[in-house]
């Protein structure tokens, strides 16, 4: 699968000088060159301190071209908008020009033949990017396959602290694991909802948009549930409203030969084994037990369990081999 990351952290304008913006690009490329796992994922070209808006537009326009599966555009720096027009701005910027305009990196992405391109812009004003008020007609249209998440609101500044931006705080928080699902896949859609939740209603306020049909994982990190074992959901579970029947024997210290209460009928090793799995949906939040607190009750009891509105979400993956 190809890849392709360009990171750029702006640290040094002529006037107001940032201090975070290269630590952001340099966390940001490091922990998307690999996955948790240690196996290899973005190609990245880092570059701080690109000096002028042509060098810089040149980049983005080698970074979407070719048809790569995935490519991603990470800025952090500063951003401009005078109500009409918005950019990231570039060192080399004149009264009258400011740097790459967001209304160019757009188009650009909607007219690559990459199968999916991303846009993460940690700057002022960043929200402009895909917006009618701002861009206006068939500029502001966002092609298939874009997902673009920013900082702020097109009217919103960006905060620093401790020598990051703040959002790309939340952002490298939610690629180390914060926003995996249960199978371990961190999506632009599950960044943008941590750092959404992180944020305060009167902090800077993220945005999302996108035009695409089913999101590839930006980072896999470690899974709280393998994949083999929720392949397992749809055998345990034929129809996602069918209940599962429970007994004695699936509870594997219900053995005579342990000292414990025991009840018939004593523990199956093939029963044991399904449990097992159906506590692992459990602790997850897939599966929950119907009538009794805890599984090992459930058992005891002979009731049953059930799918949650989650499990019969990861059922519809399964069955649908998503996953």
């Amino acid at each position: 699968m190809l890849r392709k990351a360009l990171i750029v952290g702006i640290n040094d304008y002529p006037e107001k000088p940032l201090k975070g913006c290269i630590n952001d690009a340099e966390a940001v490329a490091n922990i998307l060159e690999s996955n948790d796992d240690g196996s290899p994922n973005f190609a990245v070209l880092l570059k701080t301190d690109v000096a002028s808006k042509g060098e810089l537009k040149g980049l983005i326009n080698s970074l979407f071209e070719g048809k790569n599966d995935v490519a991603l555009f990470y800025f952090s720096g500063h951003g401009y908008t005078d109500g009409t027009n918005a950019c990231i701005v570039t060192p080399d910027y004149t009264k009258n020009d400011y740097g790459v305009s967001m209304d160019d990196i757009l188009k650009i992405a909607n007219d690559s033949q990459t199968t999916n391109k991303v846009i993460v812009l940690d700057c002022c004003y960043s929200g402009a990017v895909g917006s009618p008020a701002i861009m206006g007609g068939d500029k502001a249209f966002i092609g298939e396959g874009v997902t673009i998440l920013t900082a702020s609101k097109k009217d919103e500044s960006s905060a620093e602290l401790c020598g990051h931006g703040v959002f790309t705080t939340l952002l490298l928080e939610a690629l180390k694991g914060g926003a995996a699902n249960i199978v371990g896949n961190i999506t632009p859609g599950s960044v943008y909802s941590y750092i959404d939740q992180a944020l305060g209603p009167w902090e800077q306020r993220p945005v999302f948009k996108t035009n695409i049909s089913q999101f590839l994982p930006l980072r896999t990190t470690h899974h709280s549930l393998p994949k083999e074992t929720l392949r397992k959901i749809i055998n345990y579970f034929p129809l996602p409203d069918i209940e599962y029947d429970l007994d004695p024997s699936y509870e594997f210290t219900n053995d005579p030969n342990v000292e414990h209460e025991v009840k018939e009928p004593y523990a199956d090793s093939n029963n044991t084994l399904i449990f097992k799995d159906l506590q692992k949906f459990v602790s997850v939040g897939l599966v929950e037990p119907i009538g009794a607190e805890h599984m090992y009750f459930a058992a005891m009891e002979s009731k049953s369990c059930k799918l949650t509105p989650l499990g019969c979400h990861y059922w519809n993956l399964v069955n649908k081999k998503r996953i």
